[in-house]
């Protein structure tokens, strides 16, 4: 570990975090340093947001995008645009700065859709699939229509993760040629096209009260600004719940759920098997051609 260079003091290691699971702040950092390799590369040079819980889950926690006026210099940060300003964010591209910031009591870490060398312009397109309580059925269904209408439609290469909290995200890797304004308006499309070809399963209505007993298909946060969390985070919630890139196989297991793993379990699932987003990095692509199959499909509706 190479904490020692700057010197980062842990403290109140044996503050319990998560009260019915006596998940304690040692053991969250303990995950974070071992699962840093696999972390930080959904983190590096990205504006961060962090969440923290400076008094454990069972209290509110507050979102952080601006750098507090303490942390060290070493810690690197950008000026990030906003509306109205500007914002210093972190980068946490280092095992230093995400150890840090875990003892800071970040829990969960949350990323701009951009980098931030080319911040306007998303480097993935992401649905968040959050089926109704006790309905995970509904976000399985979700994500098979999404990647049957993404892969064998459109010919993208679509990823797959638990967010460890309700649901479901199917993410499409880009090659950052299309803005922002660009890539909404294609996920509405795109969402608009799977909720009308099934409208008793599928809805893009922002209201809850107007979806009844329907997947809420979320396409909104494909705007600048808007986060997503990031593969391998904890979830601020009990037993400490996992964001999990998976095989689409595994939406066939019939123990799966948005919960499933957390930092206990997590790492025998890494040691026996495969990385189902190893070509995550190399699977870029560009929505023109997309754009223009689902023209023609709406047009011959």
């Amino acid at each position: 570990m190479k904490t020692q260079r700057h010197n980062i003091q842990i403290t109140h290691k044996e503050k319990i975090l998560f009260p019915e699971s006596g998940i304690t702040k040692n053991d969250l950092m303990v995950y974070y340093e071992k699962i840093a390799n696999h972390l930080l590369p959904f983190l590096k040079n990205r504006p961060l947001t962090m969440q923290r819980f400076p008094k454990g889950i069972e209290e509110e926690g507050f979102f952080q995008k601006s750098v507090p006026v303490f942390f060290p210099d070493w810690i690197k940060t950008e000026e990030v645009r906003k509306v109205g300003g500007w914002l210093n964010q972190v980068i946490c591209d280092t095992n230093e700065t995400l150890l840090y910031l875990v003892n800071q009591y970040v829990i969960t870490f949350h990323t701009s859709l951009s980098t931030i060398d080319n911040i306007e312009y998303p480097d993935k397109l992401i649905f968040d699939l959050d089926s109704p309580i006790e309905n995970f059925a509904l976000a399985i269904a979700g994500a098979k229509a999404l990647r049957e209408l993404l892969e064998n439609n459109l010919g993208f290469k679509a990823f797959l993760m638990t967010t460890g909290s309700r649901g479901l995200h199917v993410i499409v890797p880009l090659k950052q040629k299309e803005d922002f304004n660009e890539i909404h308006a294609f996920a509405k499309v795109i969402s608009n096209y799977i909720a009308s070809h099934n409208p008793d399963t599928f809805t893009t209505t922002i209201r809850k009260d107007k979806r009844e007993g329907r997947l809420y298909i979320d396409y909104l946060r494909n705007s600048y600004g808007q986060t997503s969390v990031a593969p391998y985070s904890v979830r601020a919630i009990e037993k400490a719940p996992v964001a999990t890139p998976i095989f689409w196989s595994e939406l066939e297991d019939n123990n799966l759920n948005a919960q499933l793993w957390n930092i206990n379990n997590i790492f025998e699932r890494l040691d026996t098997k495969d990385d189902p987003w190893k070509d995550y990095h190399v699977s870029g692509a560009s929505i023109k051609n997309a754009k223009a199959l689902m023209e023609e499909k709406l047009s011959t509706k």
